[in-house]
């Protein structure tokens, strides 16, 4: 009966406006709310926006956004570990490219997990954490750089592409354990993926690539990341 009268009396508080702003975003009226924990969760979903703004119908991750949240985690001495939820088909190379060096520099442990897919410049981004887990059924592109757009068809640009595409290799690299002439191999490869160059990973692959650390999800994920913040509790390197 207790309980019965609380639910009334929480219901009485909210205003009609606030339960139709409810249903609206989320479909529902009583949306279950985490409890105050040491682990922050990061999601970067849909398009990584950039320098460009994209078209309103676009769902999109905009890094600007980003940026100050990683910022405020590191000085945050209540959040203690960051699990990052990939659901992206890529983006801006820079941006991508910034958030995966503040991912990787940060000092709190962090535990990625692909859902859905991860392509693209998703994959340095699943990479930079100190740890990687991709869902069976997820998904990963990986494909030379691209650009849409005017181009300038001279040798200079194709020299920057070149180096761009340096940067997002090297990075890969030296935070999985892939080797660069596999990774390049995936790359360039050809046939595998309809009217362009590249290769689709499927949950398994990515892992026996050594691209991604394991194949799991959101428990496998929490296990990980309470592991490292006890490890850098002890005071060993993650």
């Amino acid at each position: 009966m207790k309980d019965e009268k609380e639910n009334e009396e929480q219901a009485e508080d909210i205003s009609p406006s606030e339960i139709v702003e409810k249903i609206k975003e989320l479909g529902q009226t009583n949306v279950p709310e985490a409890p105050e924990s040491n682990i922050h969760v990061l999601t970067i979903i849909g398009q990584v926006e950039g320098h460009m703004q994209l078209p309103p119908q676009n769902k999109t991750t905009k890094y600007e956004h980003i940026l100050p949240q990683l910022i405020a985690i590191e000085q945050n001495p209540k959040i203690e570990g960051v699990i990052i939820l990939l659901n992206t088909v890529g983006g801006d190379v820079e941006a991508g490219l910034a958030l995966s060096e503040m991912i990787a520099s940060m000092s709190k442990p962090s535990v990625s997990i692909v859902l859905g897919g991860g392509h693209s410049i998703g994959v340095p981004i699943a990479t930079a954490a100190n740890y990687s887990f991709i869902a069976p059924t997820a998904t990963m592109t990986i494909h030379p750089i691209r650009l849409t757009g005017l181009v300038i068809g001279v040798p200079q640009t194709f020299e920057y592409l070149d180096k761009m595409q340096d940067r997002v290799i090297q990075f890969v690299v030296n935070h999985s354990n892939i080797s660069e002439k596999h990774f390049k191999e995936l790359m360039f490869a050809k046939g595998n993926l309809t009217r362009d160059i590249g290769t689709n990973l499927v949950g398994v692959e990515a892992v026996d690539y050594k691209l991604i650390n394991d194949v799991g999800g959101v428990k496998d994920a929490m296990s990980k990341i309470n592991e490292l913040i006890s490890k850098v509790k002890q005071g060993n390197d993650l």
